[in-house]
């Protein structure tokens, strides 16, 4: 991860910098009530809904259930607040960022507490999301998006210059709301755009809350933000004036976006699913790996799209690696509230993830696998427990196995032997998937060289997920179309242009 960005000073001084410290101050927010933002303007409609706490399935505040008319409403003043600040120069736009990240750095506290409440992760999870989502704003607003230079004759220069596209939506999921929204906000704004962010239905609270705060940063029109339920998504994608989608979520939802973007040809970037293999080598150091393969494959509950899904271990240390596994995860991977220190795994997010994931876990007798830890199948009605699965490793099931093939996104993962590498790799590489993928070992050579035979936008050495507002993150096959971070994420929010300049006078 980048470092985050000295900030220096403001520009403009409504936006209450002290001019001395260099940091912006902010108007606190409350986080009772929750609102739609349009044009800058808190607005409400006739219908409203609630999302869940999923540690203890009571009812959060009520929020917007938005319509096309709002819809229309926002995509307006997106329209008409796009020719004005896609003409502030780039170097104030990111300034504009750096001030946004200030004063969401005053508010950290109330969004890690919300961010617990509607997602579930233990609250030092919750700090380390919004760190991230402050420091992707500081890094993004220093990025240089260069004018590529293609020719330069006695004639002519050619260029490839970067426009911006227009307006643009980002749609946000449930597992990382707030970073996967700064993911969009900060390339979308940075690089001249507007944008509405459209927050999961089951997470609304702190997307709604992050656009609220930017009324105090940028101009009308410039950031906004509508809450609704499941029909609210296909009337962005079908609007014809929105100029790009920015989509993170499902495979299965990831195709609809994309069919229902190809009538206005709306551009589009999704990052969908992933089955991230790791291969453990034989000379790894057993004790030293453990504790970063466990984050790897147990943070927030394995609800992340490029945690490990699929351990494959050597044969030799194959059963000394799975008792070290289990013995670790017994002994730190403790089960409950986030908002408890002592642990590690919160509840799945909502109803219908814990009845996917329960449907693996009641698979696990009568398919014959073999739990090495955990195990234990949950309640089919959670009312009054919350949304809790122990983690789980499974002892080497098939590889045909619905553990192995598809995303479980709960904490339940197999762990299976391998003796070969060309069979390892074809194994690693037999998904529709191709999110992320991970080596293990002590010889840096040999983790290279089989590095480069994994088919997935990302891939680690001794390590996994591994993530950073400069570098461009991406799926191959199912996993995603296109990249967000890094300049090739900045250049996916643009136009290219090639630009031919004549360097003599016509005749």
């Amino acid at each position: 991860m980048a470092p985050a960005a000295t900030t220096n000073g403001v520009t403009d001084g409504v936006n209450g910098s002290n001019g001395l410290s260099g940091h912006t101050t902010s108007t606190k927010l409350q986080f009772e009530t929750y609102h739609n933002i349009i044009n800058n303007e808190l607005t409400t409609t006739a219908k409203t809904r609630h999302g869940i706490n999923p540690a203890t399935i009571q009812p959060l505040p009520e929020v917007p259930v938005s319509t096309q008319e709002d819809v229309d409403r926002a995509v307006t003043c997106a329209r008409a607040a796009y020719k004005s600040w896609s003409k502030v120069p780039i170097d104030e736009r990111g300034q504009k960022l750096r001030d946004y990240a200030d004063i969401l750095d005053d508010h950290k506290d109330e969004f890690a507490k919300l961010l617990t409440q509607e997602q579930g992760k233990p609250l030092a999870q919750s700090y380390v999301e919004f760190g991230m989502a402050t420091t992707w704003l500081r890094a993004v607003s220093t990025m240089e998006i260069p004018e590529d230079l293609i020719e330069d004759t006695e004639d002519r220069r050619v260029v490839c210059r970067y426009m911006p596209l227009g307006v643009t939506c980002g749609i946000v999921p449930w597992n990382f709301p707030i970073l996967l929204a700064i993911g969009k906000v900060g390339p979308a704004l940075y690089t001249g755009n507007t944008i509405i962010i459209k927050p999961s239905p089951y997470t609304p609270y702190c997307n709604l809350k992050l656009v609220e705060l930017g009324m105090q940063i940028f101009p009308p029109g410039v950031l906004q933000a509508l809450s609704g339920e499941e029909d609210l998504g296909p009337m962005f994608t079908a609007h014809p004036d929105i100029d790009k989608i920015s989509f993170t979520g499902s495979i299965a939802t990831g195709k609809k976006v994309m069919a229902a973007a190809a009538p206005t040809l709306k551009r589009v970037t999704l990052e969908l699913g992933g089955n991230d293999p790791a291969i453990i080598c034989e000379d790894v150091d057993i004790d030293a790996i453990i504790p970063k393969l466990a984050i790897s494959s147990f943070l927030c509950s394995s609800q992340i799209c490029m945690m490990v899904k699929r351990l494959y271990v050597h044969e030799s240390i194959y059963r000394k690696f799975l008792d070290s596994f289990a013995a670790h995860i017994r002994c730190t991977m403790n089960v409950g509230s986030g908002l408890d220190p002592d642990n590690f795994i919160g509840p799945v997010q909502n109803r219908m993830q814990y009845d996917k994931v329960r449907h693996l876990y009641a698979q696990i007798s009568p398919q014959g696998w073999h739990p090495v830890v955990g195990g234990d199948v949950p309640p089919a009605d959670p009312t009054g427990k919350g949304f809790y699965f122990t983690p789980t490793l499974l002892d080497n099931p098939p590889d045909d196995s619905e553990v192995v093939t598809e995303e479980p996104f709960g904490p339940i993962l197999p762990v299976l032997k391998w003796r070969d590498e060309e069979e390892v790799l074809a194994r690693a590489n037999d998904s529709k998937m191709g999110l992320g993928a991970s080596v293990w070992s002590n010889d840096l050579e040999r983790a290279e060289r089989l590095a480069r035979r994994l088919e997935a936008g990302s891939v680690w050495v001794n390590s996994h997920f591994d993530v950073s507002p400069i570098i461009p993150f991406g799926g191959h096959k199912w996993s995603g179309i296109g990249t967000e971070w890094g300049l090739n994420g900045l250049k996916s929010y643009c136009n290219p242009q090639s630009l031919w300049l004549k360097k003599k006078k016509s005749v």
